[in-house]
């Protein structure tokens, strides 16, 4: 497997207020597989077919007003993605998480309010 550079789109992910008809609808439109995500049970790994590793996700909404659908960046730093987002006159519209695992990510918007994601994936 190569690994992705950096500041390049290498995630996506869909916000689903009702999961399973969103595995439905993309799976049956572009054949994309599904699993459960080992360490988020409120998020689906999507995989295409023929891939050996995900390349997106589905998470869990609670409301419709949540349902989304963005791309995500692999950047080194999130906290620096979120400051440059900043001076060049976008939004952090949620800072910096780390999860369990090690995976830091943070939403930005663009000056025109479109909202994206950066990422550092866990060190391995």
């Amino acid at each position: 497997m190569t690994v992705p550079a950096f500041n390049t789109v290498t995630w996506f992910q869909v916000g689903a207020d009702a999961p399973e008809k969103a595995r439905r609808f993309y799976g049956d439109m572009f054949g994309w597989k599904f699993a459960v995500n080992p360490d988020d049970d409120g998020y689906d790994l999507i995989s295409y077919p023929g891939a050996g590793e995900p390349a997106g996700g589905i998470a869990y909404s609670a409301d419709p007003s949540e349902n989304h659908a963005m791309f995500l960046v692999l950047v080194e730093d999130v906290d620096a993605a979120c400051a440059q987002t900043e001076k060049h006159g976008g939004k952090v519209a949620m800072p910096t998480v780390t999860t369990g695992n090690g995976l830091t990510f943070a939403y930005l918007e663009d000056p025109a309010g479109n909202r994206f994601g950066v990422f550092t994936p866990p060190a391995t």
